[in-house]
């Protein structure tokens, strides 16, 4: 197996949950060595039922675990003799709480100057600091969950996306500063927080105001920029999501249906045209595909390049053959 970017590059990290602990993950499949600091009684992740049943094992893979009393002198100790030999020190505790315990950006860079410092947070340093942030709260308030939901049914994503891409940001922003260390020989801080990623995440619909003056509609009702763009109920109750989004995927669907007249239809020639015709132009759609199975129709737009999507199952992802074949279920 070749040599991993990051051999040879100590973590520490004082984490729980997901946002912290995905950024260790990260920095462990790129090869740095991860020591996850624990209390006594081991993370409370592990303990978890339903929804975060998964946590645990999904994002402290590759990780060495300690427990530690780290308000007791010999616990701290050994947190502290760990931190004089490491490159990064990850943590995602309410604000002031590594403070607290002796162990903030200020006391560790004293210890080791080369040491990037890495807290992922709900918010970044400014009025909101001090509250109490989940995924499912900066979704709520930074609108994603409006652009999920129908209207007037704010729903959270299916997946912790900002615990996630908040770790992702924490791993970018430690490579980055251990590659300005290579010239600096210092380590720096680096924050990364919910409520700036799911910002970020709603980004493309704040500029889609900022450029047109129309307020985006949450996703169930937007306006798709797209002509065909949706999910489409077919013979046997079967579901299938169906993508055209250029002009030649619309000669090309036509052509693997046989809709000789959609295709010399004039009001429907480009996708701007198409996407004004929605209204008419999907019940006609869905009324002609129902007479369809899902295979029928998949192996019709696999055949002629088109993209389209089964409705999966998270649990049916362990038997895709896609993944098997990669490795990219590992």
């Amino acid at each position: 197996m070749h040599d991993l970017p990051l051999q040879g590059v100590r973590v520490v990290e004082f984490t729980h949950m997901v946002m912290g602990p995905t950024c260790g993950m990260i920095l462990g499949d790129l090869g740095a060595e991860v020591i996850k600091i624990e209390p006594l009684a081991g993370d409370n992740t592990r303990r978890l039922l339903g929804s975060g049943a998964g946590f645990f094992p999904m994002f402290n893979r590759n990780k060495k675990s300690l427990a530690l009393d780290v308000t007791h002198p010999r616990g701290r100790e050994i947190v502290l003799r760990l931190v004089a030999q490491a490159d990064v020190f990850s943590e995602n505790f309410k604000s002031g709480t590594m403070a607290n315990l002796g162990l903030d950006p200020a006391a560790l860079s004293a210890l080791n100057p080369r040491l990037v410092y890495v807290s992922h947070k709900g918010f970044l340093p400014g009025p909101y600091e001090q509250r109490t942030a989940l995924d499912e709260v900066v979704q709520m308030m930074g609108g994603l969950a409006y652009m999920t939901g129908p209207e007037g049914r704010p729903l959270r994503a299916g997946a912790s996306v900002n615990d996630i891409m908040g770790g992702m940001f924490g791993a970018i922003g430690a490579l980055a500063a251990l590659r300005a260390r290579e010239t600096s020989g210092r380590g720096q801080e680096v924050q990364s927080a919910l409520f700036e990623n799911n910002v970020f995440l709603v980004a493309q619909h704040m500029m889609q105001y900022a450029v047109t003056g129309q307020a985006a509609a949450p996703m169930p009702s937007r306006i798709s920029a797209w002509g065909i763009y949706d999910v489409f109920t077919v013979a046997g109750d079967e579901q299938i999501f169906l993508a055209v989004v250029s002009d030649t995927q619309w000669a090309l669907f036509c052509e693997a249906f046989g809709y000789a007249d959609l295709q010399r239809d004039e009001r429907l020639a480009t996708n701007n045209q198409r996407v004004q015709s929605r209204e008419w132009l999907m019940p006609l759609l869905r009324e002609r595909l129902a007479a369809h199975t899902a295979a029928d129709i998949a192996a019709r737009f696999e055949a002629h390049g088109l993209p389209h999507a089964p409705i999966t199952r998270p649990q049916d992802l362990f038997d895709d053959p896609h993944l098997q074949a990669t490795g990219g279920l590992r």
